[in-house]
């Protein structure tokens, strides 16, 4: 899955594709690369963001939207409002990926009335304002696990049928860094809900720091390409079946030296 982030303030890349038409460019990038699902967001969640009023998202998702449907894979829309997902679904997007797991007023209405849409449930720990500056405390692992367990089946008794959803533990959302961590090493524990997961640890602020050293800061979100693919690796490893990513080329050439090896070893 490429992240297309159509916003001007992404902790990740700077805002280099918030028109339209470079983040447009930057979808086709992707595909090139080798990307599968393109997942296009117009609001930042990193921490300490404050919310996006809804007509100011609506024009940055919009436009993008209406070109990457047309580029032939699945298209995922990055929203945890429900009028967005509304449009973009109207538009023809394949996905909601919500990072509230349909917890906000009238989102798992609009994903159960649009039955051919996947959508996407991750955990987060309070809100994107607040959730490091007080992070969960304890196991992480069984407490997510319930969580996304409970939402898992919330939706479905909306309807929703079971084969749509697609679980994200939501790393760096709300965790410490040993929590994400943790997260990372029994990441197969949160396979019996039955679900598939998705992964998302590009660039994120766990990879800086176990990057960081004995440097004086951590590297910059650019400079963490390297531990972002390591990460999704071994988040594939344990059993994710998508990987959300910056750094498609990188990431699709691991996985095929990874998926070479793994020839070897059943004899596929």
């Amino acid at each position: 899955m490429g992240i297309v982030n159509a916003t001007p303030d992404s902790f990740a890349d700077g805002g280099e594709n918030a028109d339209a038409a470079s983040a447009l460019r930057h979808c086709e990038r992707l595909l090139h690369e080798g990307a599968h699902i393109l997942d296009i967001g117009g609001e930042s969640t990193r921490p300490g963001s404050p919310p996006l009023p809804l007509a100011d998202e609506l024009a940055r998702v919009l436009p993008v939207l209406q070109g990457a449907v047309r580029l032939g894979v699945p298209v995922s829309i990055d929203t945890y409002k429900p009028e967005v997902m509304q449009a973009a679904l109207e538009l023809g997007a394949d996905i909601v990926n919500d990072i509230w797991a349909l917890r906000q007023p009238g989102a798992a209405e609009v994903v159960a009335g649009h039955p051919s849409c996947g959508v996407c449930l991750m955990h987060m720990h309070r809100d994107p304002r607040t959730m490091q500056a007080a992070p969960m405390a304890g196991d992480a692992v069984p407490q997510v696990l319930a969580f996304l367990r409970q939402r898992a089946d919330a939706i479905t008794a909306l309807g929703v049928a079971r084969e749509r959803i697609v679980l994200d533990p939501g790393i760096g959302f709300g965790k410490t860094v040993a929590q994400n961590y943790a997260l990372l090493a029994r990441q197969r524990e949160l396979l019996a809900i039955g679900h598939p997961l998705l992964a998302g640890w590009s660039r994120k602020s766990s990879i800086g720091t176990a990057l960081q050293g004995d440097a004086p800061a951590p590297p910059v979100p650019r400079e963490r390409v390297s531990g972002s693919v390591a990460a999704a690796l071994l988040a594939v490893e344990r059993g994710a079946r998508i990987v959300r990513v910056h750094d498609v080329r990188e990431t699709v050439q691991a996985l095929a030296v990874w998926r070479a090896m793994r020839a070897q070893e059943t004899g596929r």
